[in-house]
């Protein structure tokens, strides 16, 4: 379910319930690290054919999108737009709810897409590793900052949907246990330099109290989560993230 879920890969799952629904988004940081990971190597193998870092690492976000069938950026697309309406609850939601995109949405989007793309652009220049490392940390950290938001006392917005099938599904121990296991991820950092590894940690760190911010904001104006929520979630660690990676690289 969380290949499913989290990847473009086809997948048949056998039993679909809230049990499942609860350990599928325990995995979502490992399947996070490996995309990140799949994402770093063709922004490393970019520059290596003799691209430039800026474009390598576009292609390589864009090679990330393709990877998830562009869900989190949806996501994050219509969180911008819900909560940028400025709407009730009900009404943000209908916002969200709707196949087109609003400016909000597509500033938020530009946004996010080129930081995520010029910050993985300074760690390809840096070296090869400083990219795998550095797009892998930050791929289980917005992984993470999902898991975390399906906390037993995260509300869902909708009686219906993603949101309301994985809300409040992740309890506290495992999620403590999987948030350790993303922080000693960042030990590859070692690979470039500790001060490196540092620098993912704290990225990650960031990257998730980020993202709880955005959570509080979202479930206080929209009352719940919903699966828009979560995959901008994604995004906004994944940005993050990044951004302190390149900062110290």
């Amino acid at each position: 379910m969380a290949v499913g879920t989290f990847t473009v890969w086809p997948v048949r799952v056998e039993r679909v319930d809230r049990a499942v629904a609860g350990r599928a988004m325990l995995w979502a940081p490992a399947l996070g690290a490996l995309l990140g990971a799949a994402i770093g190597s063709v922004a490393g193998f970019g520059t290596w054919l003799g691209w430039s870092a800026p474009l390598a690492a576009l292609l390589a976000v864009g090679a990330g999108a393709l990877f998830t069938r562009g869900l989190h950026l949806d996501g994050l697309a219509d969180l911008a737009d819900g909560l940028g309406s400025g709407r009730p609850a009900a009404d943000a939601l209908e916002v969200m709810r709707r196949s087109d995109i609003g400016p909000f949405g597509v500033l938020t989007l530009l946004v996010a897409v080129g930081a995520q793309a010029l910050a993985l652009a300074e760690l390809a220049e840096v070296s090869f590793w400083a990219a795998v490392v550095g797009a892998t940390t930050a791929g289980a950290a917005g992984r993470l900052a999902a898991t975390l938001a399906c906390l037993r006392r995260v509300p869902s917005a909708r009686p219906d949907g993603l949101g309301a099938f994985v809300a409040g599904t992740v309890g506290v121990p495992a999620a403590v246990v999987v948030s350790a296991g993303v922080l000693a991820l960042c030990a590859l950092g070692l690979l470039h330099s500790p001060g490196f590894a540092l620098a993912c940690a704290a990225g990650t760190v960031l990257g998730v109290v980020v993202a709880a911010g955005t959570l509080r904001h979202a479930v206080r104006r929209l009352g719940g989560i919903t699966g828009d929520v979560l995959g901008a979630l994604v995004e906004i660690a994944v940005t993050a993230t990044l951004l302190v990676a390149a900062a110290r690289a």
